[in-house]
């Protein structure tokens, strides 16, 4: 049993999130906080453009709150939430950006990439310095067995968190689909927590109570977007979880839906510029292919929150 913290946790964030609804979003309408969608995308999206997007301002709020209330007395929880608000700020800018200027290029790629590389380098410093999280990892299927890979720790740190980051980023392109396979990935990581008495529960209740009741204005079809400010939270939060565990490698498991993601785009664009101009998927990420091939939003949802269940079983039997 997880506990009654973990319980508040869940049900204050989906309380605060649900409350902020039918506040917050009639305010982005007005403010013009509005989605710009690319005239080269999905074309189906299109009748999507003017709906709100910063909704994650709503789960970061909700997260926030439960988390720094039970801080004092589950201390574990703060690296998790440094790394999830950080990235959310970075997200958050990157929005008002696309905002401000309507259009959907945001920060510039090297302006987002020196912000996220300096919080993961903050956040690097303190696991490696202060907690030695980065040098020991868990070895999936091995019986909890963990290994010290000592200077290999820290690029394997970056390289995880600045990825995950970005496969969470590119999952967030289907009504409800990043909201539904990270509230199954938070489960997973709260049961991981609880089994090993790490006492990072909270925040993750926290994330599943916010993104369940953000699912009450972003399911098909989206009263809201959640933007990068949510989607590069959820990123920073998988990881940040990862780390707290001792569990990086456990991504390539629960994250299979945000790895396929972020493969799909890499291996698309490779073979476009070996081949000239062919294709291997209809489009990218991936959950376009879906889309293209006649798949509706929600059946995409359902059918990968599915597979990130069935991935969360077999990253429990890995533990």
């Amino acid at each position: 049993m997880l506990g009654k913290s973990f319980a508040l946790s869940v049900l204050s964030a989906f309380a605060i999130v649900a409350a902020l609804g039918p506040v917050v979003i009639p305010a982005l309408l007005r403010l013009k906080m509005s989605q710009t969608e690319r005239t080269y995308g999905m074309e189906s999206h299109l009748k999507k453009a003017g709906t709100p997007t910063m909704g994650g301002i709503m789960i970061l709020a909700a997260i926030a709150v439960p988390s720094l209330v039970l801080l004092p007395k589950y201390p574990a929880v703060g690296p998790v939430l440094f790394l999830t608000a950080s990235f959310g700020v970075i997200g958050f800018l990157d929005d008002y950006l696309k905002v401000v200027k309507h259009n959907s290029d945001g920060l510039i790629a090297w302006q987002k990439l020196l912000l996220e590389f300096a919080v993961t380098a903050v956040f690097c410093f303190f696991m490696v310095r202060e907690g030695g999280a980065g040098l020991q990892i868990m070895i999936p299927f091995t019986g909890g067995k963990t290994a010290d890979i000592g200077f290999f720790a820290v690029p394997l740190l970056f390289f995880a968190v600045l990825g995950t980051v970005n496969a969470v980023n590119f999952t967030d392109g289907v009504d409800g689909l990043a909201s539904s396979v990270t509230i199954v990935a938070a489960l997973f990581f709260a049961a991981a927590s609880f089994f090993l008495g790490a006492r990072t529960e909270p925040v993750a209740g926290a994330v599943m109570g916010a993104l369940m009741g953000f699912l009450i204005y972003n399911a098909y079809p989206a009263k809201v977007f959640m933007g990068d400010t949510g989607s590069l939270a959820l990123g920073g939060f998988v990881a940040g979880m990862a780390y707290a565990l001792r569990m990086p490698l456990f991504i390539l498991i629960i994250g299979i839906i945000y790895l396929a993601e972020i493969l799909s785009v890499m291996i698309q664009v490779t073979y476009f510029k070996a081949t000239h101009g062919k294709r291997i998927f209809k489009m990218t990420p991936i959950h376009h292919h879906f889309e293209k091939s006649g798949w509706s939003e929600t059946r995409i949802v359902a059918v990968f929150t599915v597979i990130t269940g069935i991935a969360a079983l077999v990253g429990l039997l890995a533990m």
